[in-house]
């Protein structure tokens, strides 16, 4: 299991990448990456090309609901990062989860 300090280095690399693709210029979303195995919540907003306020909640029903919903185990999501995971068959295979609207689905499908 990851620490929470690995997991936000992991995601700040991650969505960091994401956003500062030209494919997600104007792109201005909510963003949280609920760790499953540590029970918390990652939220931030992706825009202006970078990934800004991250901070950590308790997964609980206070979290607010953002519009693109990632859920992983943190050893994936550092996994993700050093390259020992791809996001496809990651995602094919159930340890990721990703959630959103249609339209940003469409859009993040150029992205990862």
């Amino acid at each position: 299991m990851a620490t929470m300090d690995q997991c936000l280095i992991a995601l700040k690399g991650v969505l960091g990448d994401i956003a500062a693709n030209p494919a997600a210029e104007g792109l201005d979303r909510s963003v949280s990456c609920r760790l499953t195995d540590l029970h918390e919540v990652v939220v931030g907003r992706l825009a202006g090309g970078a990934i800004r306020d991250l901070h950590v909640l308790p997964h609980g029903p206070d979290v607010p609901k953002a519009d693109i919903r990632l859920t992983m185990a943190s050893d994936d999501l550092v996994s993700l990062t050093d390259g020992r995971l791809a996001f496809g068959p990651a995602w094919m295979a159930g340890r990721i989860k990703l959630e959103a609207g249609l339209r940003d689905l469409l859009r993040l499908r150029k992205l990862i």
